[in-house]
């Protein structure tokens, strides 16, 4: 373990600073998002493993031992393809030749590992809850079996199969819904009824936010200055939150350029609330204009993880601030460009894509030939996930079974009994 590094919370309503007992909204009651304020105000990267090699900017005071960090690359294939002279790939997933070992195969793993410590080192007891559409529950998951440290997840029906780990685990107690990922959410938000149980926070969590705001500091590191355009498919638009936050301390850093890099951001559609309240000019998401179809639109897409009907898109320090600071655009992918997009980037850069990286790709795309990038141009492309081929080659995927299912009348209090039963192995 390390102790370099330190820093204090803060809210961007009020300016306070709350003690961190693993806190993720003002004491005040502040609806805004609190940041992590860090003594140290240039970067500096550590001889530590994985992501923790940017600890300085990590709300954490130790680290531990993983695997997982961005591993960014100039491009060749996708590039010349689009004719562009400065696209850098930042690959979040499992891609050994390219040293990317992030073993679930997504960048929310990048969230779990910062989280899973603040949690053990601001609190003495707690089990954590996490709600999800797979690929966070997966990362979670993962981080349990790696560290033995219990968690609760919650997850669509549907999206059972998509949560494995690659090594045994019996401290996770999975719990399925018949619903979308909204309904996960609600779900969640009653098992952290149960005494003990503590939400991981989502959106409001500094350590998930900036633990994917690494892949704004090492695609930076990489090119050797903040680039033009960053470009990511959003499904919270916590991701693009995080790299908009991650730019302002590039910037007070000094050496990186001042110039945020515009964010480019998109959705799957048919389900594009934050597209149509951007395009509107919108802080606030009306979900009967915003979201026709609602919960049945959620179900249809191709990308299921970019379907949460309740954003961080209005609430101060929000995706609506972080697009609006950095003149950012958003934009709607149909099903069937994201999937020719993730097999045009598979056969020009060589690996495989999850469903939410195709539609990045697709906007990508659509924005060099519309010429809304410029031909030279630097150009971030987060790549959220891919390399499961890759993986299933190298690793065992171990299926995690459902420890409980919630029909949609299903009894949460009977569910509830269930949890906390389980919940006494770790008491």
């Amino acid at each position: 373990m390390s102790d370099t590094g330190d820093y204090k919370l803060r809210c961007p309503v009020c300016g306070r600073n709350p003690e961190d007992h693993y806190t993720n909204s003002c004491i005040e009651g502040c609806s805004g998002l609190i940041y992590a304020d860090y003594y140290a105000k240039k970067l500096t990267i550590r001889d530590f493993p994985g992501i923790f090699k940017y600890h300085d900017w990590l709300p954490v005071s130790g680290w531990t031992e993983t695997s997982a960090c961005p591993v960014t690359y100039k491009s060749d294939g996708l590039a010349d393809h689009l004719g562009l002279a400065n696209l850098y790939v930042a690959f979040n997933g499992y891609w050994p030749e390219k040293g990317a070992f992030i073993r679930t195969c997504s960048f929310k793993e990048l969230e779990a590992v910062p989280t899973m410590l603040r949690i053990s080192e601001r609190l003495e007891n707690g089990i954590l809850q996490i709600s999800s559409a797979g690929n966070t529950g997966r990362a979670f998951a993962q981080i349990s079996a790696e560290t033995g440290v219990p968690v609760i997840i919650s997850v669509p029906e549907k999206s059972a199969g998509s949560i494995w780990t690659t090594k045994e685990c019996d401290s996770v107690f999975l719990v399925t819904i018949d619903g979308d990922y909204s309904d996960a959410i609600s779900l969640g938000n009653e098992l952290c009824s149960i005494e003990g149980v503590i939400s991981e926070g989502g959106a409001k969590n500094p350590a998930r936010r900036d633990g994917m705001g690494t892949v704004m500091l090492d695609g930076t590191v990489t090119i050797g200055r903040m680039p033009d355009w960053y470009f990511q498919a959003v499904g919270s638009g916590t991701g693009g939150i995080a790299a908009w936050e991650m730019g302002k301390r590039l910037i007070a850093d000094g050496r990186f350029g001042k110039r945020l890099p515009r964010l480019f951001l998109s959705q799957n559609k048919p389900f594009t609330p934050m597209v149509n309240a951007w395009k509107d000019g919108r802080r606030e998401i009306v979900p009967e204009k915003d979201m026709p179809g609602g919960k049945e639109a959620a179900m249809e897409v191709y990308a299921g993880v970019l379907t949460n009907r309740n954003p961080p898109y209005s609430v101060t320090g929000g995706l609506f601030d972080a697009l609006s600071e950095t003149n950012g655009i958003m934009t709607g992918i149909e099903s069937n460009e994201a999937i020719e997009a993730g097999r045009i980037f598979t056969e020009l850069e060589g690996i495989d894509l999850d469903p939410a990286a195709g539609v990045c790709v697709a906007s990508l795309i659509k924005a060099a030939e519309s010429g809304v990038v410029k031909k030279d141009e630097t150009i971030l492309l987060n790549i959220t996930g891919g390399g499961y081929r890759r993986a299933a080659e190298d690793l065992e995927m171990i299926p995690v079974r459902p420890s409980a299912a919630l029909p949609g009348s299903g009894d949460i209090e009977m569910l509830k009994e269930q949890v906390k039963e389980w919940m006494k192995k770790y008491a």
